[in-house]
């Protein structure tokens, strides 16, 4: 069966009616009277043949069909909003929309995007922050930095970098009456743990010979990696991390590595992606041009990736 859309007039007066809870509100926000509000919404209910508004004295209520429905249609205004504004936007006059999680954006991205701003100052660059896996078109997203195998379905995927983890403190601690001369030294130390990456700990003791059960020793845990290495740079304790969380803060002195050992992550690594219709659009393929560039020489991704 055949599903007639009702009017798109009716609509911006449903979403704002129910955003306000008053048709005098919307009707003020819409720029026509509150008769032409009341007029839209009764045709609208008339549409659909189900009620959207009880109206009790002066006070408006939502009933639970519309309820139901609200989210949908202001999602729709949503994304025709952003469409619209990235159709009639110039491309010089473009907000480019970039999401990674938020303990590479403020330890690995940000620092180096001031690089990107001088040579491109036309381009505005929003950096979003989020540690779940973000829906590029759905979210208006242009380009993301995913951590993985680099194979996501509509998406191209380009090699950034590999993750090489290992041990880091302040120099403060170093400096200390308890030496880290062996990694065995680390159990007289705190050791710092991150959520997401609890096993880390006991991959490193193991592969540098030393025993596991450090790793089980109780320390710190926290959900970040920036706030665990802020523990590490305050002297705290002893974090791992990966190379790109690190590098900043090693060439400033703020930490320090105390062994050569580093444990390359076998999982993947990270990519820079798009999506595949959008994916060489000038301001888009600058970027990501310029971000993969930016790192020079770089070890190859893992032989199962997929490179996009």
């Amino acid at each position: 069966m055949t599903v007639h859309l009702p009017s798109l007039n009716g609509l911006r007066a449903f979403e704002a009616s129910a955003r306000h809870l008053s048709f005098t509100l919307a009707a003020a926000e819409l720029n026509v009277t509150q008769a032409a509000i009341s007029h839209q919404i009764r045709r609208l209910e008339e549409q659909l043949n189900v009620q959207l508004f009880v109206r009790q004295n002066r006070t408006l209520a939502l009933t639970r069909a519309a309820q139901e429905y609200l989210p949908a249609v202001r999602a729709a205004f949503d994304d025709l909003r952003r469409a619209t504004e990235r159709l009639v936007r110039p491309e010089r006059q473009r907000v480019l929309t970039v999401s990674t999680i938020p303990s590479l954006a403020a330890k690995w991205l940000v620092p180096r995007l001031i690089h990107f701003h001088e040579a491109h100052p036309d381009i505005e660059v929003r950096i979003s922050t989020t540690m779940r896996e973000v829906d590029l078109r759905g979210e208006g997203i242009d380009l993301a930095i995913r951590y993985g195998k680099g194979a996501w379905p509509g998406l191209r995927a380009d090699w950034l970098m590999r993750e090489d983890w290992f041990p880091v403190c302040s120099p403060a601690l170093m400096a200390g009456n308890r030496p880290l001369r062996a990694p065995e030294d680390l159990a007289d130390h705190t050791l710092i743990h991150v959520e997401h990456y609890r096993e880390a700990w006991a991959l490193w003791l193991e592969a540098a010979g030393a025993p596991v059960a450090i790793a089980e020793r109780r320390g710190l845990t926290f959900d970040l990696i920036m706030v665990a290495l802020q523990a590490a740079i305050d002297g705290v304790g002893v974090a791992l991390a990966g190379t790109s969380f690190v590098e900043v803060d090693i060439a400033a002195g703020r930490l320090v590595a105390p062994f050569e050992l580093s444990l390359p992550h076998k999982e993947g690594g990270f990519y820079v992606v798009a999506p595949e219709e959008t994916a060489d659009q000038p301001s888009i393929a600058l970027f990501r041009n310029w971000l993969v560039a930016s790192l020079g020489p770089r070890t190859a991704p893992p032989r199962a990736a997929v490179s996009g």
